[in-house]
């Protein structure tokens, strides 16, 4: 009988979101892909098709058409991306932050977010679960190849206070303890920034001052936390042409700096509500995977369609589930997510 057990556990994060949105991470496929979500009228259509007998011989050939499409270059090319990320970390110094920081633990606690140093609670195993997947993609494995730029994570929602803000300090907070690996977490939300009030750190420059000031110091906008694996970067001050030189090849030259004499860096950033705000396509472009926050009976599933249309710049999507609640027999982490702000 215990050999049944692991199948009866309860489903992540993850599987719960691409299960309430129609996608199967366990069949190999935790892409979103948007042939797979058609508007709601054709999904019906294609229901009464798969029930009459005729429908299957049509089929067949569709999954002969798409199976050469996924299998010649992502195997092949991915591994051999990631090996120069590293030889060039090795090669250049890294950024040393100029300012440091005390994360307010109180004020995490107080949100039921993920405390560093406590003990384990439920949002901490939750992200746990969700940060293995993330790491998956982009050191691979059996069956999984290596995600290009899979370091690079972006977390974003279709709309305001969905939970994204809430998501990236957590899983940062989550990886921040790995041992191969060291965070960055990068507020790129420019027009609302929340992730230094969200960890009681102090504003200063930041992302933009960067991009807008390529003789500025990097150390100076960067903050050492006293957590050693984690750095932050602040949004910074407000630019009238924010989304302009986030698609500048600027960003593109100041990650790579950010990542110098990092091998094993992760770089965690929260974007701007995609449906409210433009630069959130533009970082899609500079990223690997993105996480696609979806808050439990309150995302609809047409934003949410509306958003990834929006996103397709970035390879990978995964949605992430917010603001659930579990049965009492089961994990009781919702609580936890409950207190998710943007």
């Amino acid at each position: 009988m215990n050999e049944h057990r692991p199948v009866k556990r309860t489903p992540s994060l993850l599987e719960r979101a691409a299960d309430m949105f129609g996608t199967d991470p366990a069949a190999g496929a935790p892409t979103i892909d948007l042939s797979s979500l058609p508007p709601e009228p054709e999904k019906k259509a294609k229901a009464k098709k798969q029930s009459e007998p005729a429908a299957e011989a049509p089929e067949a050939p569709k999954a002969e058409i798409l199976e050469p499409v996924v299998e010649p270059a992502p195997v092949v090319e991915p591994a051999a991306k990631i090996s120069p990320r590293k030889d060039i970390a090795k090669a250049a110094p890294a950024i040393v932050p100029t300012r440091q920081g005390t994360i307010d633990r109180d004020k995490l606690a107080a949100r039921g977010m993920v405390v560093p140093g406590a003990a384990v609670s439920g949002i901490s195993e939750e992200y746990r679960i969700v940060k293995r997947e993330i790491i998956r993609n982009f050191t691979g494995g059996p069956g999984r190849p290596v995600l290009p730029r899979g370091h690079r994570v972006l977390i974003g929602s279709a709309n305001p206070g969905e939970g994204k803000t809430f998501s990236a300090v957590n899983l940062a907070l989550s990886l921040a303890v790995e041992t191969d690996h060291d965070v960055l977490l990068i507020d790129a939300d420019i027009a609302k920034p929340s992730v230094l009030e969200a960890l009681g750190l102090e504003n200063g420059p930041g992302l933009m001052d960067a991009l807008a000031d390529p003789h500025l110091p990097l150390g100076d906008c960067l903050i050492q936390t006293d957590i050693a694996g984690l750095k932050v970067m602040p949004a910074g001050t407000a630019h009238m042409h924010d989304t302009e030189l986030l698609a500048s090849a600027r960003t593109e030259a100041l990650l790579a700096q950010l990542e110098a004499g990092a091998p094993g860096r992760i770089i965690i950033l929260d974007s701007p509500p995609v449906l409210a705000a433009s630069p959130a396509a533009v970082l899609a472009g500079h990223v690997g995977q993105l996480i696609m926050v979806v808050r439990a009976d309150e995302t609809l599933e047409s934003s949410l369609r509306d958003a990834i249309g929006l996103m397709g710049a970035c390879p990978h999507i995964q949605l992430l589930l917010n603001g659930v609640k579990y049965s009492p027999g089961g994990r009781r982490f919702g609580t936890y997510y409950g207190q998710g702000g943007a």
